[in-house]
């Protein structure tokens, strides 16, 4: 039997973080986590609405979260900042308003800050959605995987791994392709390894994509 584990989790407190940094009393502690569950869905959705992009990526690597006693800090890292900001010159001001909108701050102020990421294509968010993208307009999986390994060895990456499962091109059978390329040490602990879980909704039903990025190795 494998026994699967998801590489971030694999990895916490060696080359992983937390994305989300505050304490709680048990009792609060569910209260908290919807708390940034709701942050997190209303910036996705505002940048959904405000980015028109050809390729459909939106660009949003990963929102951290802190919190203290009187403050919510968010950092959201996006590959392509100016489409939000140049689109709508108060930009952050209106999602600042919209995810007030949604959390019941009585005491703490909000800050939201955008930062670059600086190769966009090294982070498997973004090009999970590139791949999504590719699929909803009817290109080959196999021209997307292609494309997309292109993009990442563009970033500096020592290797990738993407998997694609479901009703691939729209046929009867649910199947599993996948493509790799460089190393993918996923049992070393050391290894710096990115990883996402993605859901592409195309017309022939669900497109689950993952993807693990091999970024770099601790001596």
């Amino acid at each position: 039997m494998g026994q699967k584990i998801n590489p971030l989790g694999f990895r916490l407190g060696t080359t992983q973080s937390h994305y989300s940094l505050w304490f709680a009393q048990p009792k609060n502690y569910s209260e908290g986590l919807q708390e940034d569950q709701k942050i997190r869905d209303c910036i996705k959705n505002y940048v959904q609405k405000n980015i028109r992009t050809s390729s459909g990526v939106e660009g949003i690597g990963c929102i951290e979260i802190q919190k203290r006693i009187d403050l919510i800090q968010v950092i959201i890292y996006m590959g392509f900042p100016k489409l939000l900001i140049e689109n709508k010159p108060r930009g952050i001001e209106d999602l600042k308003i919209n995810v007030q909108k949604e959390l019941t701050c009585v005491n703490r102020k909000l800050n939201i800050a955008i930062s670059r990421i600086a190769k966009p294509y090294g982070h498997p968010n973004i090009l999970a959605e590139f791949i999504a993208g590719q699929l909803k307009n009817r290109v080959s999986f196999r021209k997307a995987m292609k494309k997309a390994i292109e993009l990442t060895e563009q970033a500096d990456t020592k290797g990738i791994q993407i998997q694609i499962a479901g009703r691939i091109d729209g046929k009867e059978i649910a199947r599993i392709e996948w493509i790799r390329e460089g190393r993918v040490p996923l049992q070393t602990i050391r290894a710096k390894i990115d990883y996402c879980a993605y859901t592409a909704r195309t017309i022939y039903g669900v497109l689950g994509i993952k993807i693990w990025i091999f970024i770099d190795e601790k001596e």
